[in-house]
């Protein structure tokens, strides 16, 4: 084998570009360019994150291999999100990922974002303590566009068991907020303001789904329908009930969450639970994990707040064992914008 297995991880899914370089499964850079230019519409405009990919990619892509001390020769492969994602975002990411390993004349590995999502869990900053979950676990992967329960076999081995059947909770927290006039993404600032609210001040509807599948376009109906009957018997009510509003509307999500998972944990018999994904830094969400380890007797396993959202290191680390196991992809490879199957393979894949 290989002395040196040097990955430089690419990814470019939304409005994120982000290199980052893993060596032997230890993160040596981890660089993110944001892009501030959605604010003012209110969500990612597509048109504009390409662009802006475009200028930002050979920039972070050099400082990643600065700060991590190394020559783009001594790198042994190229991982990069091939989907799902924005597709004008991914094809910048796909089409440096290809120019740069033909040029180094180095494998080329492609990514499914979500299942990079969970193998976040797996990135080692070299420290001595820490923990990394055992196979097999379960993963609630949860973000601006997806939510699922993954039952997780082996690193390339994963069933996803439960997903939404219309919007991502990350959605539901975004749109909300935008109805109560809160920038984006709105996420965080529900979870800032929700801190000082009452959980139980405003009752929203929850989905009744069979299985461990989850839905949140009811919530978000329930939660416009409240504003609009409230507004109409006081103008001021969102300035006067913001913080009750952010608290509620999070309990709701959190619940929705947990019950399916919990449900699957049970029905399973795994302890082992993890949780992925941009939304899984909200702090909230992180205290329902802990509430559950101490009264179910999980094990869980909470990634780092700089591996939650998107992020490079989490396709870097994918690559790293996607190159163990030999599996590359040619030229011809195009991005892909949405999921087609529960085992997050990807097709016209080849092995060397």
């Amino acid at each position: 084998m290989q002395k040196d297995i040097t990955i430089l991880g690419i990814e470019s899914s939304c409005d994120d570009t982000s290199a980052a370089v893993i060596r032997h499964g230890v993160v040596l850079s981890n660089i993110i360019a944001g892009q501030k230019v959605h604010e003012k519409y209110g969500g990612v405009v597509p048109e504009l994150a390409s662009r802006a990919h475009q200028q930002n990619i050979i920039p972070v892509v050099h400082q990643a291999l600065k700060e991590a001390g190394i020559d783009k020769k001594e790198l042994t492969a190229i991982a990069f999100t091939r989907g799902p994602g924005l597709l004008g975002s991914l094809l910048v990411g796909t089409s440096f990922a290809k120019g740069f390993a033909q040029a180094l004349k180095i494998p080329l590995v492609e990514v499914n974002h979500l299942q990079a999502h969970v193998l976040a869990h797996f990135i080692s900053q070299g420290k001595e303590d820490e923990k990394f979950p055992k196979f097999p676990f379960l993963c609630l992967l949860v973000s601006g566009g997806n939510s699922q329960i993954v039952l997780v076999r082996d690193y390339l081995d994963m069933e996803i068991i439960g997903q939404t059947i219309d919007d991502a909770a990350g959605e539901a927290f975004d749109k909300c907020a935008k109805i109560i006039g809160l920038p984006y993404p709105g996420g965080p600032h529900v979870d800032r303001l929700a801190k000082e609210g009452n959980t139980h001040a405003f009752k929203l509807s929850k989905p009744n789904i069979e299985g461990y599948n989850y839905s949140f376009s009811g919530l978000k109906t329930s939660f416009l329908y409240l504003l609009r009957d409230k507004i109409k018997e006081n103008p001021n009510f969102v300035e006067e009930n913001l913080n009750d509003l952010c608290a509620s509307l999070q309990f709701t999500v959190i619940e929705i969450l947990m019950d399916k998972l919990r449900k699957a944990a049970e029905e399973t018999g795994i302890k082992q639970v993890a949780v992925a994904g941009g939304v899984s830094a909200n702090s909230a969400l992180r205290q329902a994990f802990y509430e559950h380890a101490e009264k179910f007797g999980w094990e869980v396993y909470i990634p780092p707040f700089s591996f939650t959202t998107d992020n490079a290191a989490m396709i870097a680390m994918t690559g790293y064992f996607k190159y163990l196991n030999r599996e590359f992809c040619g030229l011809d490879m195009t991005p892909f914008a949405r999921v087609g199957n529960s085992n997050f393979k990807n097709e016209a894949r080849q092995k060397a």
